[in-house]
């Protein structure tokens, strides 16, 4: 029987996904899925950590004593090719992947120890810890063009849906004065025009934000919860750079953004007018997610103000 500990009721990927009925349907089934995959791989589990909205993910003791990480992840596009990159990345720059079931979403994964996340590593100054990790993605960049995974989807294809998606929902909405929504236009041009322009590709993490890099012992830092897709690397930067801390809160944001774009670019051999021009594309394609999601049109005057300012940092 499975340890009712390893639910409990303020587990945010409980509570996640009772939203919708697939999710509550995966629910159902989460606890048979999580005694299947400790008795088929041997494992001793620990309580569940409380993060992530749409995978149950816990420490586990294999039967030969190797430290390692049980993921069960509700099934959904940006999930289905993980544990086949992080395969492929074999542990250069990611964790590894100790045992892996694609039909029911099941990753037994290298633990990270300490497990410290990069964006709560605050001792280290925010330049430095952009410095790091450009390291880690630069390494999966390199690992990720030695090979194709089949079932990672072209970024050019999904960023066609989302600028699709962006006009619907700009079309949708009564904007609150002060919105500009040419911006939501220009945004969703360049979610259509920038994969096809992209000078080289490789699989990229598609989430690579510094909560998804942690601290090892095997290297410094690896990165977790990979969304992959192929296609131009430019993509990959902006999440890191918004979230190392808050570019916004600084009292000149486009002077720190400024250094902080070139500073990446440089670092991982980027044009910078292309990391700068995907983080106005992604920054979009976020406000009209989130408005949609939470209803809050108040809140996107704020928002739309940060694209305004990374816009003219692109010279857009």
């Amino acid at each position: 029987m499975t340890d009712p500990s390893l639910f409990p009721p303020s587990l945010p990927v409980l509570n996640d996904m009772r939203r919708t009925a697939s999710g509550r349907e995966w629910l159902e089934r989460l606890p048979t899925l999580v005694e299947e995959f400790r008795d088929r791989w041997e494992l001793r589990l620990g309580a569940p950590y409380h993060g992530g909205s749409c995978s149950w993910v816990a420490p586990a003791l294999r039967a030969d004593g190797t430290r390692a990480v049980l993921k069960v992840t509700w099934p959904h596009r940006e999930a289905r090719p993980e544990g086949e990159v992080m395969r492929l990345w074999a542990g250069r720059g990611s964790v590894l992947v100790h045992e892996h079931d694609a039909e029911r979403y099941a990753l037994l994964l290298e633990r990270c120890e300490p497990g410290t996340e990069l964006r709560q590593a605050g001792a280290i100054p925010a330049e430095e810890r952009l410095l790091t990790g450009a390291r880690v993605l630069r390494q999966l960049w390199d690992a990720g063009s030695e090979g194709e995974v089949p079932s990672v989807e072209r970024l050019s294809a999904v960023s066609a849906d989302w600028a699709q998606q962006a006009e619907e929902r700009v079309a949708g909405h009564e904007w609150p004065a002060g919105v500009d929504t040419g911006l939501f236009v220009l945004g969703a041009e360049l979610l259509r025009e920038l994969p096809l322009t992209a000078r080289r590709e490789t699989v990229l993490h598609g989430d690579f934000n510094p909560g998804n890099l942690l601290a090892a012992e095997r290297e410094p830092w690896l990165a977790i919860d990979t969304k992959p897709m192929h296609g131009d690397p430019a993509f990959d930067p902006w999440p890191l750079i918004q979230q190392v801390d808050d570019p916004f809160a600084h009292p000149d944001p486009h002077r720190v953004l400024t250094r902080r774009t070139a500073l990446v670019a440089d670092a991982l051999g980027e044009d910078v007018t292309r990391v700068r021009a995907w983080a106005v594309a992604r920054l979009v394609e976020f406000l009209l997610w989130w408005v949609d999601g939470s209803g809050d049109l108040s809140g996107s005057v704020r928002l739309s103000g940060q694209v305004r300012t990374v816009a003219d940092l692109a010279e857009l």
